[in-house]
Formats: structure tokens, sequence, C-alpha cells
């Protein structure tokens, strides 16, 4: 699979280094692949700014945390097309890093994300192939309820099944003295 997308890239990429070349020539060719690597370079510290102000924005509550990480992955995927050698990929790497066009593509992404991240959240049998991976990732042992009692010589916690930590009030009283503790005395 991974060898028949690279050779998919290759033919797109040298057919439009041909396609391009023929119609305004080959030194017009390298000079558009050198404007259009500059302009993405330039795109992408300005773009990266606006996705972390975007990041920062959504965790003050101002902004929408799904908008901010789609943006960011749309601009992480453009700025990696950018560095891929060929006139095809910075095409596609620079129309990423366009704030427009990103804005048409962040609901599909947000889609995207969507799915990935429910399947993610059902968990990993659909994934598995086999129906006993499941099994041996969760044990096939016997579930026992109760309680964690941690005692130690400073304190004794006591802790509820449930995680919550029982906590015991009232005062002290010593009976051997006529004034109230307000602790254990040593």
């Amino acid at each position: 699979m991974i060898a028949a997308v690279f050779l998919l890239y290759v033919i797109v990429e040298i057919a439009a280094l041909v396609i391009v070349g023929n119609a305004i020539g080959v030194a017009w060719t390298v000079l558009l692949f050198l404007a259009g690597s500059l302009v993405g370079l330039i795109l992408m510290r300005s773009q990266w700014r606006r996705v972390m102000d975007g990041f920062r924005k959504a965790t003050r509550g101002e902004g929408s945390p799904s908008l901010a990480v789609a943006d960011g992955a749309l601009v992480a995927a453009g700025s990696a097309l950018m560095f891929v050698p060929g006139l095809a990929t910075s095409v596609l790497g620079l129309l990423l890093l366009i704030p427009p066009t990103r804005w048409a593509l962040r609901p599909l992404a947000v889609l995207l994300a969507g799915k990935r991240a429910a399947a993610f959240a059902a968990g990993g049998d659909a994934f598995a192939g086999t129906v006993g991976y499941a099994a041996r990732m969760r044990g096939n042992g016997e579930v026992i309820d109760g309680e964690i009692i941690v005692e130690t010589p400073e304190t004794t916690e006591y802790v509820a099944s449930n995680g919550k930590e029982l906590v015991l009030e009232g005062e002290i009283l010593d009976t051997d003295t006529p004034t109230r503790s307000r602790g254990p005395q040593y």
C-alpha cells in the first residue's frame, strides 16, 4: 500500500512538472517552484502563530477547541506538504495554509476527527482482528468488591470503594484533664 502511494506521488509530481514545464518553460517552472516554497515558508510562520492564538483562546474559553484543533491539523498537514518536494504537493500545502481554503475544509477535518475519536473511544475491539485480544487485555480474573484501608504510623485514612476519603469529624475529649484537646496527644 505504501509503495503504491509513493508510486502515485512520483507519477503525479513528474506529470505536473512536465505539464507546467511545457506550458511556461523550464526556467519559469523552477522560478514558480522556488516562489511557491518561499510563500509557503512565510505562510507557515504566520499561520502557526494564528493556530497558537486559537489554542490560547480555546484554553481561556473564548474560542472553540474543536476548531482550534482542526486548524492546527490542517496547518500541520499543509506545512508537511510544503517540505515534500514537488509542484503538486506545494500547491496542496499552500491550499491548506491559506485561511479561506482552511475555513472551507475545517468542517471536513472536524468530521473526520470526530469519527476517529468515536472509533478510539469505542475501544480497540473493532480493530483487534481477534476476539481473544480484548479478553487478554482485560484479564480473566474474578472481580471482588471491597474497601482499601491504608494505615500509617502518623495517620489512618479510610478510603471507600468509590475512591472518596471518609472523613471523621468531632472533638477529642481527654478525661484525665479538664481541658479539651485539639488533636492527638503524643
